[in-house]
């Protein structure tokens, strides 16, 4: 059985462009709203309808622990990922507060972290094993680890979907995973591990040289790269990046917007990619990191993303603030008075008549 079994639908041309042909009569000069109109005319592809449905927005919160933590790469010890799961769980993280404002309901997905939880209503029990091996000194996961963590993205975002929701919001969280994420972006795009190392959780001077020394020596494991993108995700992914990329997959066969965080859920996003190419079409970008890699990943996509305010958190909080975009977009969109109702002249015709005076 193939890890996606349903194949990925291609957007709505006629959605599209019943949704643009709208825009360019709404009581504004064409393409006057610029990326916000690109936003809404895909979000009509996207679900295939003009006018579109409502948002029924779904924060998807994957976490998982990281083997490389046992070389000193990160400023917080690796059982924060299990208290923040439980910070999650309780609604008192930076993402919770934010889907609260944006009007997103939060579910947090244990993909492979490094304790137990209690059942709770809004945890999603995946785990594939408790954490990945140490990446830098040995393959981080087997096949079979990874296509399961492929898969449980993947099935994840297809229940969300049939559960009614249309926009899927994906974060992580992990100690660790901003080194994961730079070796992984590196041995997917060709480039030097070091280009895409940063502070992450905050590591400056000589802890900032350790963790980059670390990548380095991680990537040169292979010094030739494997081409599959599935090997490569064994040899340096982490569970909780292999499951956002499987998400994205899910979404896109779902007909289900998804909106991309920051450095670590990009990392995600390129691993889609390299599986799934026609995934893309159902991204949308949210803000850049203040994470220095994030502009290489960002840039190898064609991304453009709106919010800049140099954020690095994580768990989705970039996106639900880009998600307010969309929504204001659609608002606009439904809301703004035509030329023709509101008795505002159009745009003259090209080559028409001067004004005698």
């Amino acid at each position: 059985m193939s890890i996606f079994p349903e194949s990925i639908p291609p957007l709505s041309a006629a959605a599209h462009d019943a949704a643009q042909r709208h825009l360019d009569r709404l009581t504004k000069p064409p393409g006057s709203l610029g990326q916000l109109e690109e936003w809404v005319a895909r979000y009509c592809a996207i679900t295939g309808a003009f006018p579109p449905p409502p948002i029924r927005a779904c924060a998807l919160v994957f976490c998982a622990d990281h083997g490389v933590t046992a070389e000193g790469v990160s400023a917080f010890p690796a059982e924060v990922t299990v208290q923040m799961v439980r910070n999650f769980l309780a609604g008192g993280a930076a993402v919770s507060a934010l889907a609260r404002e944006a009007g997103a309901e939060v579910w947090v997905v244990d993909a492979g972290v490094r304790g137990d939880f209690e059942v709770h209503p809004k945890l999603i029990d995946r785990k594939i094993a408790r954490g990945t091996r140490n990446l830098a000194r040995e393959p981080a996961m087997s096949r079979e680890e990874a296509e399961r963590a492929l898969r449980a993205g993947y099935d994840v975002a297809r229940e969300k979907a049939g559960e009614g929701a249309n926009v899927l919001i994906l974060g992580e969280m992990g100690i660790g995973n901003t080194t994961t994420a730079a070796v992984l972006s590196a041995a997917l795009l060709g480039k030097s591990t070091g280009e895409f190392v940063g502070p992450g959780t905050g590591v400056r001077g000589t802890a900032l040289e350790r963790k980059r020394e670390v990548a380095v020596r991680a990537l040169a494991r292979r010094p030739e790269a494997p081409a599959d993108p599935l090997e490569i995700l064994c040899e340096w992914g982490g569970f909780e990046i292999a499951a956002m990329a499987g998400a994205i997959i899910g979404a896109a066969a779902s007909r289900a917007a998804v909106f991309v965080d920051g450095f670590v859920s990009t990392a995600g996003a390129l691993l889609a990619r390299a599986l799934a190419p026609d995934s893309m079409a159902y991204c949308f970008p949210s803000h850049q990191s203040a994470e220095p890699g994030h502009a290489l990943q960002l840039a190898a996509l064609g991304w453009r993303p709106p919010v800049r305010i140099e954020m690095r958190l994580g768990e989705g909080t970039g996106a639900l603030l880009a998600l307010g975009l969309l929504r204001g977009g659609l608002r606009m969109m439904d809301e703004m008075a035509t030329f023709e109702s509101a008795g505002v002249s159009g745009e003259a015709e090209p080559g028409g008549e001067e004004d005698s005076g």
